[in-house]
């Protein structure tokens, strides 16, 4: 497929040919302005910002840091290093964790998936410590794995010292960087995540109810956790679904439990009302065929990485056109997964996405009349291009 055939596949999902009334952009208000230190309205499935406020300063989690705890403790499930109905004894130390409780009694054992319920919808602190000293055999220890993490996803304005959000001058996060968690949380892991929309949990003869009130007033919201400490305010983490699409809001340092969720609310229901995602092509599929030199096959099939999906204000997405390039005289041999071209999308003259274009196929070297072939063919088309 060369690179008319591949604007002309993309245009069938983005029509260009319109009238110029389909073409009015709907009038779009500036986003909301809201009552709090920090925030960020994510799309769940691009990753794009699409408000944001303070979003990378540094600021006090509270038990946000929770998030990055359960992340930690599903991840070493799904690798088998800890199973959900291990049983943790409880230490000392866990016990005497001050703040919000799971209630959890030193000495006794309570099993991971216990644990993990403990501190997604009680938000305790002491399940929090509990699970951090099993996996890792102490709070200092955990804290490395959390700072590893940090790093692998990109969280930039991250660092913490403890499992539980407790205050520590080292200890801090910033909006996007929740965001980027959530995302991973929820992309990643959706048997776990269904844990962050359950609205209360029972242990030890007593019922919590989960602080995310949104979770009794939107039925579009199925998370994920919120935090209060003086020092940050009120903050909470929440994502909805409308229509397909998915939204990330993170808010820093609200003045009480109720505003934090009514500011939570409006960014959702901005982003809802005039934005929209669609994905155009899903990773791995084939978008063209490259001309290969001196290889056992004289092409190979090229797609994306990941998937291609845009999230536009409503009724940009229609004039979005993309081209494709592929890098000049591919030679063998070509390994799957090697970049050998760049796919742009535009928004009139602006480029809004690029991506690499990969191999997905392995090409071998080919024999030596074969690559002797090719190298006279590369000489005459050195010298007539």
């Amino acid at each position: 497929m060369n690179i008319t055939t591949f604007a002309k596949r993309l245009c069938l999902l983005v029509p260009l040919l319109l009238s110029p009334a389909a073409f009015a952009v709907e009038m779009m208000p500036s986003p909301p302005q809201l009552a709090a230190k920090a925030y960020v309205l994510m799309d769940a499935s691009s990753g794009n910002v699409l408000v944001e406020n303070n979003g990378d300063q540094r600021l006090p989690p509270a038990s946000l840091t929770k998030l990055m705890t359960a992340y930690i403790a599903t991840l070493e499930i799904r690798r088998g290093q800890i199973g959900e109905n291990d049983p943790v004894t409880v230490s000392e130390n866990a016990w005497r964790t001050g703040g919000s409780r799971m209630f959890i009694k030193v000495g006794s054992q309570v099993t991971v998936s216990d644990l993990l319920h403990g501190i997604i919808i009680q938000s305790g602190n002491d399940a929090s410590v509990a699970l951090a000293e099993h996996i890792a055999g102490s709070e200092d220890a955990f804290a490395d794995m959390m700072n590893k993490t940090v790093g692998d996803l990109g969280m930039t304005n991250s660092h913490f010292m403890n499992p539980t959000g407790l205050p520590n001058p080292e200890h801090y996060s910033s909006a996007h960087d929740m965001a980027l968690l959530a995302r991973a949380i929820i992309h990643e892991d959706p048997a776990h995540y269904a844990i962050y929309s359950q609205k209360e949990f029972f242990w030890n003869g007593i019922k919590q109810p989960n602080r995310n009130l949104l979770l009794w007033r939107d039925k579009t919201v199925d998370g994920l956790k919120t935090g209060h400490t003086d020092e940050a305010g009120y903050c909470m983490v929440s994502s909805a679904v409308r229509d397909g699409m998915r939204l990330i809001a993170v808010v820093f340092g609200t003045s009480s439990e109720v505003a934090r969720a009514a500011e939570t609310q409006k960014l959702l229901t901005y982003g809802f009302r005039f934005f929209e995602t669609q994905t155009f092509y899903q990773k791995g599929t084939e978008l063209a065929q490259a001309q290969v030199w001196k290889g056992t096959s004289n092409q190979v099939k090229a797609g994306l990485a990941q998937d291609l999906t845009m999230t536009l204000p409503k009724g940009q997405l229609k004039k979005l056109a993309a081209s494709m390039t592929m890098n000049p005289q591919l030679t063998a041999p070509i390994a799957k997964g090697d970049v050998i071209g760049k796919v742009e999308v535009k928004l009139e003259d602006k480029v809004v996405h690029s991506a690499d274009l990969i191999a997905l196929d392995t090409v071998e070297e080919g024999g030596i009349l074969r690559r002797m072939w090719d190298s006279i063919r590369l000489f005459f088309y050195g010298l007539f291009n």
